[in-house]
């Protein structure tokens, strides 16, 4: 075991989860955190915290000086990187173990290895294991096309370093070719310091499924059983499970050998995760991830093991136990992850501050969460807010309990992806288990609707019942929310737009509104956030505004274009006075590692640039405002 203060090198909910297996294991933690952390609730988790500096990661989480200042102003004697920012850096791990610090994870050596997918590519051929086809090496849009013009399109070109689905781009026609090239390489450069690339075959309607290992500093190693993970949009991952529906026992073996050979071929050390695809010809390596991933609840769940703990110990020098060898699947786990996210809105990141939190609680649910009600979620980091975890003695029944706990969270403040995950998990291929790594993405028109109709209603009732002033009137009270027009409460019935429903309402609790719409009674989180109330049920949330103020227009006609999510501009396209056409893009925004292209809504002249690259916009700011384009007249 590794002897303590343990400094945690990340943020957020793993953050969290590593500082509640250290603090049962009787190790003192040690947080990290930028300004824009300062009371995060990863710094309320740990037992001492340092603050690194200005919120961007590269000055901050990324910066490793400062990271090692931290450990050694605190006394800390190991460093646990989490998952994100350094912890596939063998430059990391190298100067940790210069330090004299213990390294919670995989010797340098085996995060270089297996972070360039060429090299690791061509190790798991030597293993024995089968790989996807793929041109290796640092390839632009001619070798692409090289590869195409040979093997046929979908091909994938991705980040020959780093994971998670960033620096990744499916071509599916040649003419895709240079811009999915120029976007992968930015923000693989952006994500990994490293914008190299490399092409191969995109197997279509194939499964993610991922094997996790062990291994110790003693020569022992193991594998612990697969997670299906086929269920992403974008490339990333949003519900996983254990073990997949898809494999087999016979499978299962063959799968875990396959890993433990490359791991053994990296002389590999500490938990990692061996991701294969699996399709009608069999399964096939993608990558190797060098830490702990973001799924590994569901492995815990179903062996009762913590996967932290053991990276504790074999970071510490104890061997593997025989024991692991032999443990099997007890039921099934079924983990979903909860992005502060609009589906609403074409997924874009949301940000702002959590004006209600509660997670749920039951039999086989867990919650590993990095945020709390106050919580300011920013976009200057991952999205991911939480996981919620269920465990259950079969696939129904984790998927029946997870849907349950789901409906059970309350978060408001911010838009996220519980309501969407929801509807996922009702899809009856999902039900099925009939996954492949597009499906998310056919089904997205049928899995994105309005909000429930009552939110309206309820949260009508809560503004009213909020408003002394109109309780001891006996008019009508009225108010106007913004998109939604005027709503009135009178003499027991609520009018919103076309719909008059008889209703009651009381609050049950602070926070919480029992509303009676036309004899049915339902139970409503509310929560004010400056002017914003917003009203919440069964996952799903309705944030309602007064009406929008108007702006000055900088032109007759003119059209100011705002930013539809907060973020950093990456890149200025246009400059006062050009001309353009509808859909050129004008600029584009980076928020929470996604980018986004602003683009003209119709032709016409630049009459205003307001930002420049590099500065941080805030949610619904101007950002370019497009005049109509003046008649030109040609003379005969």
């Amino acid at each position: 075991m590794v002897g303590g203060p343990l400094l945690i090198a990340g943020r957020g909910e793993i953050a969290v989860r590593i500082a509640r297996t250290a603090r049962r294991l009787g190790l003192e933690t040690v947080a990290v955190f930028s300004d824009a952390d300062e009371d995060a609730e990863h710094v309320r988790a740990c037992d001492v915290a340092v603050r690194l500096g200005p919120a961007p990661a590269r000055d901050s989480y990324l910066a490793i000086d400062r990271l090692l200042d931290a450990a050694r102003r605190t006394g800390a004697r190991a460093v646990h990187p989490g998952y994100g920012f350094l912890s596939e850096s063998p430059a990391f791990a190298r100067a940790v173990a210069e330090a004299g610090l213990t390294w919670v994870g995989p010797p340098a050596q085996a995060i270089e290895l297996m972070g360039d997918k060429a090299r690791s590519k061509a190790l798991a051929r030597e293993a024995g294991v089968p790989t996807i086809p793929g041109a290796e090496g640092d390839v632009g849009p001619a070798e692409v096309r090289a590869f195409c013009a040979e093997h046929g399109v979908p091909v994938v070109v991705k980040a020959l370093a780093g994971g998670g689905g960033r620096g990744m781009r499916v071509v599916r026609a040649a003419d895709e070719i240079d811009a999915a090239v120029d976007a992968a390489r930015r923000e693989a450069d952006a994500a990994f310091g490293d914008g190299r690339l490399l092409v191969e075959r995109f197997l279509e309607r194939a499964r993610h499924v991922e094997v996790q290992v062990l291994a110790d500093r003693h020569g022992a190693c193991v594998h612990l059983g697969e997670r299906e993970c086929s269920l992403q949009r974008r490339h990333q991952k949003v519900v996983e499970e254990a073990p997949s529906p898809a494999v087999d026992a016979a499978l299962r073996v063959r799968m875990g050998e396959a890993a433990v050979a490359l791991a053994r071929a990296a002389s590999y050390g500490g938990a990692g995760t061996v991701e294969f695809v699996l399709g009608d010809d069999g399964f096939f390596f993608l990558e190797m991830n060098t830490r702990l991933q973001v799924e590994h609840p569901v492995t815990e769940a179903v062996l009762g093991i913590d996967l932290v703990e053991w990276q504790l110990r074999i970071a510490g020098g104890d061997p593997l136990p025989a024991r692991l060898r032999d443990l099997r699947a007890d039921g099934h786990a079924i983990e979903a992850r909860v992005y502060a996210e609009d589906p609403r809105n074409g997924f874009l990141p949301s940000g702002g501050r959590i004006a209600a939190w509660s997670a749920p609680e039951g039999e086989g649910i867990r919650v590993d969460a990095g945020v709390r009600a106050g919580s300011e979620v920013t976009g200057h980091y991952d999205p991911l807010l939480a996981k919620v975890i269920a465990h259950g003695p079969d696939r129904a029944t984790a998927l029946r309990r997870l849907d349950r706990a789901l409906a059970g969270l309350v978060v408001l403040g911010v838009p996220t992806s519980v309501a969407f995950t929801r509807a996922l998990l009702a899809d009856a291929d999902v039900r099925a288990g009939a996954l492949d790594t597009a499906l998310l993405e056919r089904r997205l028109t049928t899995l994105v609707g309005p909000p429930p109709e009552d939110l309206l209603a309820a949260g009508a009732l809560a503004a009213w019942l909020a408003d002394t002033e109109a309780l001891e009137r006996t008019g009508p009270w009225r108010r106007a929310f913004e998109g939604h027009g005027e709503v009135a409460v009178r003499d027991g019935r609520l009018t919103a737009g076309e719909r008059s429903c008889a209703a009651r309402a009381a609050w049950e609790s602070p926070g919480t509104l029992r509303a009676e719409l036309d004899g049915v009674a339902r139970s409503y989180a509310v929560a004010a956030d400056g002017d914003v109330l917003w009203v919440g049920r069964d996952g799903d949330a309705l944030a309602l505004r007064p009406p929008a103020t108007v702006r000055a227009a900088h032109g007759a006609g003119a059209e100011s274009l705002e930013a539809p999510m907060p973020g950093t501009v990456l890149l200025v396209h246009v400059a006062e006075g050009d001309r353009v056409a509808e859909g050129d893009v004008l600029l584009v925004l980076e928020s929470m590692k996604m980018e986004l292209s602003i683009t003209a809504p119709h032709d016409g002249v630049v009459e205003h640039v307001g930002p420049s690259p590099g500065d941080r916009v805030a949610l619904r700011e101007p950002l370019v405002t497009i005049g109509a384009a003046s008649e030109e007249v040609s003379e005969a």
